[in-house]
């Protein structure tokens, strides 16, 4: 069964806002249900859970890794809306003006970096686009700037690589470590500022896990803005997660090693606490995945979520959690392409498998980098017609109820 992945090809290291051509090239697209492919998660796929008085009623949106489409599935797994971009919709979230603001699959496939942040409308047409090679994150401020994670494009000084504590020497790695960058770019694409995680960090105290290669120093994997002063970034490889003071620049708090293992998207709640999901890989003994609540204040774990029993839930890469408004919290388990709904008392109240296969870094998985629940309030769908029958095709195929 074929199809077509497109890619681009790489671009200079300078981010630009213009438009792009795609590069076409052939790639499989397999069913997981038809038998095509045996794939690696065990779990069927659609929807697998769903209890209607406990879980919080909207659409959620998620994207394959690797693939070419973002769908949007009501709480029955239908599908109510579709987009699509022949770069690629590795991760995206909905604005609420019903465009869509993504990051694509990248030129690169054995990197997880993309070549471009996209914003399309909801039939698909380009609405902007933010070019640079070394991408891996973003999200949209309320100024309507937007905040970048990027991978240094210039290497740390051959002695400050040297001071750097942790990590193991491999034949791939270059003599003088990357770091991170973070970016203010308004929608002209005109950077309004930088911040260097490299004149943050301490060599000595911000250690590389010793099962990490010694290529990168830090090696951010998500960051959100909770409002107008702060941000927050993760550090995967240095199990730690940070408020930034975003008009000096410091560290207003940090917290995770020996707490958390290769975390990803910690975000700021309305009570203060940040949320998290605590990947675990690396982690010594057996290797299991949790999200857990913080209190800043304290540094003590206020709420957490495991497998039962802890295999059950585990992803060595990507995934998060999302706090909805009646208190559950939305679980991506990134790499099986699981999305999950869970109330305070840990109870799952809603499961949905991801039916699509794609070809990313780690080859041709379910996998989903994130997902996102909205309310049917939300103002993105303000005169929008979210009717499953505009979708039979792929309905018939993979949508449905239990």
């Amino acid at each position: 069964m074929g199809g077509l992945a497109r890619y681009r090809s790489a671009r200079r290291c300078h981010g630009q806002a213009r438009p792009h051509r795609p590069i076409y090239l052939r790639a499989d697209r397999l069913r997981i249900d038809r038998g095509e492919v045996m794939g690696w998660s065990q779990r069927t796929s659609g929807l697998t859970r769903y209890q209607p008085a406990n879980a919080y009623r909207g659409y959620t949106l998620f994207s394959a890794n690797g693939g070419d489409d973002a769908y949007l599935i009501d709480m029955e797994g239908n599908f109510v809306h579709r987009w699509h971009s022949d770069g690629g919709i590795n991760y995206g979230f909905l604005l609420p003006n019903g465009n869509l603001l993504f990051r694509d699959r990248g030129s690169n496939p054995n990197s997880p970096g993309s070549d471009s942040i996209r914003e399309i409308d909801w039939d698909g047409n380009l609405v902007w686009e933010y070019r640079n090679p070394n991408l891996r994150r973003h999200c949209r401020l309320a100024n309507g700037n937007n905040l970048f994670l990027c991978n240094l494009a210039e290497e740390l000084s051959p002695d400050l690589t040297r001071q750097v504590q942790g990590g193991f020497a491999t034949p791939s790695d270059p003599e003088r470590m990357g770091g991170d960058l973070v970016m203010e770019v308004a929608p002209d694409g005109s950077t309004v500022n930088e911040w260097l995680s490299t004149e943050h960090l301490d060599p000595q105290k911000h250690v590389i896990c010793p099962l990490e290669g010694r290529g990168a120093w830090g090696g951010a994997n998500d960051i959100s803005a909770p409002d107008d002063s702060t941000f927050l970034i993760s550090f995967r490889i240095l199990d730690t997660v940070a408020i930034v003071d975003r008009a000096t620049g410091d560290f207003r708090w940090q917290w995770g090693p020996g707490q958390i293992s290769h975390q990803h998207n910690p975000t700021l709640l309305a009570n203060g606490n940040v949320l998290l999901l605590d990947n675990g890989a690396h982690r010594r003994g057996l290797s299991s995945s949790r999200i857990v609540e913080v209190d800043p204040s304290t540094g003590e774990i206020v709420w957490q979520y495991r497998g039962g029993p802890l295999v059950s839930f585990f992803t060595h890469f990507t995934g998060g959690a999302e706090r909805l408004p009646n208190g559950n919290t939305l679980i991506t388990e990134g790499m099986t392409g699981r999305l999950f709904e869970v109330t305070p008392s840990n109870q799952i109240v809603w499961e949905y498998i991801s039916p699509f296969l794609a070809r990313d870094q780690h080859g041709i998985t379910n996998g989903v980098f994130r997902a996102h629940r909205y309310g049917p309030d939300y103002p993105a769908f303000s005169g929008r017609q979210l009717d499953p029958r505009r979708h039979g095709n792929l309905n018939r195929l993979y949508g449905g109820v239990i």
